[in-house]
């Protein structure tokens, strides 16, 4: 099992930055490709940026590129998601998550196993 918890959400104008937190613990964190997703009210959670276990990998949806960056510090087992110049469209509960499925898993929503509770993100503009 692993426990995972987000910090860092909260409110900022548009335009502005934050940065997420996710604080891994329980099993191997080293082992896990890790997610960033955020589901917005009447909307689908999606995948938003994901990075494999060695950090070598990075994934990012085409709305977010050039603009979020994740990054990983398996000695501290957190994960981050840093997010710049930040649109009202942005606005969501963003989740972190992991799986140890392997492959191309990686890249799939209902491939994660291991969800943390979310924090919020608005942008107001």
């Amino acid at each position: 099992q692993v426990q995972l918890v987000e910090s860092g959400g909260g409110l900022v104008q548009a335009g502005g930055s934050l940065r997420l937190s996710c604080a891994a613990s329980g099993r191997t964190f080293s082992s896990y490709a890790m997610g960033w997703f955020r589901q917005a009210p009447g909307k689908e959670r999606e995948l938003v940026a994901a990075i494999r276990w060695s950090g070598g990998s990075t994934y990012y949806v085409d709305s977010v590129k050039g603009r979020f960056t994740i990054s990983r510090d398996n000695a501290k087992n957190t994960v981050y998601l840093q997010m710049d110049s930040l649109k009202p469209e942005d606005t969501a509960v963003y989740y972190c998550a992991a799986t140890d499925r392997g492959g191309s898993n990686w890249l799939y929503r209902r491939k994660y196993d291991y969800w943390g509770q979310g924090t919020q993100v608005t942008v107001s503009s």
